[in-house]
């Protein structure tokens, strides 16, 4: 009897009747971590190895027995390596459906020879892609065609082949397969497989998104230039499931965390100590994360309810944390703070006073470690920074995408409108009510002093109700401070309620139709007010 057409209830193991064994596996991956440990793993369960190129040549310097894809094949690598597994004895070998007679019959009368497993990962298409000035030609020709085709071949005939994608599987799979006597469950078998295809499925995706931004196709050998002023045509989404969270804003709703894998951003932030993070937990601390972010000095921002109760600047993160609370004490309770820097013992002893549901910062001291150990449901996140992204924002029926807002102004970039010119205090002041600003809700009005938010307005249907709502929640003396303006000011009475309630100067990006009289009622009030020409709604 031929191997190819064994009975398939033969290679069940006896310990377990939904376990197949391995007797061959073809190998072929770009990425070689743990791979002659788990080929040895195979070999050691009497499994012939079969490769390609590079992988062969890694396996056989570890002293591992293996052929070469073109001995079963009985056809060489060709055109520069694009040709070497689409070949019939490759996939005949994966998809034919074991114990089916007219496959058995098919198989036989080619020569072909079942293949039980196959582990492969792609080449590294977005790593190529991600570099500056890369050839368009190199671009291209990192494009995998045969892993592809494999990993899905494998993946549809699950039944009787397993897929490897992933060098973390490759442990679990070395303990299975010893466990089984050199087999894997069909269960197994079917995991691998839906990773197979999740695995093509984002690797498609790189593609059609890099592809996707250059206009023309230049010649193989100049750079792949990238239009980055426009938005993609078809927008393709493929993250991963990170975490699946107890439920979303409220119990009754389900909700889960889906994550980029590149490690950066509040996504792919690692925890440190403290409760499962919520749902809400998540949305604040990419809320205040961001709003530190802006600060190239050291920031404390905290935030209840995506808004900032408050926000300040210092020369340490103490410094920026003491005043940060003393904006809004009351509403600092129970809420989430972003930090730029890395938390020393000084900052963690004084933050651990107040009850916070959860820190993100780019690192802690071990001393403050040590200090927030005592808070056991504190969660602490260690965050790295993510270049900004387009944002993407659901409605009934589809998304909306837009840039990220990264808009900023500089002083000189400042149009003074008013006979009253700013100090350079309150040009500082200004300048950081801006930055505060654009993470405020619409309609906002933020009223700060020397690098701390003093009152803010957040969320209101009228930017007069603003400016009153901002000036209500101020527990620190208003007297001489500055605001900003999130938009402009349609009427007058918005600027007006802002310089009753103690303000000196105002920041706001014009461009009402009615900005002259605007004008002449801060000149009338003898405030000094700028424009910016940008403003930073937030819905």
């Amino acid at each position: 009897m031929s191997e190819s057409s064994v009975n398939p209830n033969a290679i069940l193991t006896a310990d377990n009747p939904g376990s197949k064994l391995i007797h061959r596996a073809l190998l072929s991956v770009t990425d070689k971590t743990g791979l002659v440990a788990f080929a040895q793993a195979l070999s050691g369960h009497g499994v012939e190895l079969i490769s390609t190129g590079g992988t062969a040549k890694a396996l056989r310097e570890a002293g591992l027995a293996v052929k070469d894809i073109s001995e079963l094949t009985g056809f060489p690598e060709m055109l520069d390596g694009r040709v070497k597994t689409l070949h019939p004895k490759v996939h005949g070998g994966l998809l034919y459906i074991r114990g089916k007679a007219d496959h058995e019959e098919a198989v036989a009368a080619h020569g072909i020879l079942p293949i039980d497993m196959v582990v492969v990962n792609l080449y590294a298409f977005e790593k190529t892609a991600a570099q500056p000035n890369v050839a368009f030609g190199h671009l291209i020709e990192n494009i995998d065609i045969g892993g592809p085709s494999m990993v899905r071949s494998a993946a549809k005939n699950f039944e009787d082949v397993a897929i490897v994608t992933q060098a973390s599987d490759y442990s679990a799979l070395t303990e299975e397969l010893a466990t089984n006597h050199g087999g894997l469950t069909r269960a197994t078998r079917w995991s691998l497989a839906k990773k197979a295809f999740a695995t093509t499925a984002a690797y498609d995706t790189a593609i059609a998104n890099a592809l996707d931004t250059i206009p023309e196709a230049p010649a193989p050998e100049l750079p792949a230039e990238k239009d980055s002023a426009s938005l993609p045509q078809t927008l393709r989404i493929n993250l991963r499931q990170a975490a699946s969270l107890r439920y979303g804003e409220n119990p009754h709703q389900r909700a889960a965390l889906y994550a980029d894998g590149s490690g950066l951003g509040i996504a792919n932030a690692r925890q440190l100590q403290g409760k499962e993070l919520s749902y809400n937990n998540l949305v604040d601390l990419d809320a205040c994360w961001a709003l530190a972010a802006e600060f190239p000095e050291p920031a404390v921002a905290i935030i209840k309810h995506t808004n900032p109760c408050g926000a300040a600047t210092g020369a340490t993160v103490l410094e920026a944390y003491e005043k940060a609370l003393a904006a809004d004490p009351v509403s600092a309770f129970g809420g989430v703070i972003g930090i730029n820097r890395e938390v020393d013992a000084a900052a963690a002893a004084l933050i651990a006073r107040l009850f916070v549901e959860a820190i993100a910062a780019p690192g802690f001291t071990p001393e403050a470690l040590a200090i927030f150990a005592a808070k056991k449901n504190l969660r602490l996140v260690e965050v790295k920074s993510a270049p900004a992204q387009p944002v993407a924002k659901q409605v009934s029926g589809g998304l909306l995408l837009q840039d990220a807002d990264t808009g900023a102004i500089t002083a000189a970039a400042l149009k003074i409108v008013t006979q009253r010119q700013p100090t350079p205090e309150e040009i500082a002041s200004l300048l950081f009510a801006w930055r505060i600003c654009k993470h405020v809700k619409s309609n906002a009005i933020v009223y700060s002093r020397d690098g701390q938010t003093i009152g803010v307005g957040a969320g209101q249907m009228s930017r007069v109700d603003a400016a009153r709502f901002g000036a209500m929640k101020a527990v620190l003396s208003l007297a001489g401070c500055v605001a900003a303006s999130d938009a402009f000011f349609p009427f007058p009475d918005g600027l007006e309620s802002i310089v009753q309630a103690g303000a000196t100067a105002v920041i706001q990006p014009g461009g009402s139709v009615k900005d002259n009289e605007v004008i002449a009622a801060a000149d009338r009030l003898g405030i000094a007010m700028v424009f910016t020409g940008i403003r930073h709604f937030r819905h």
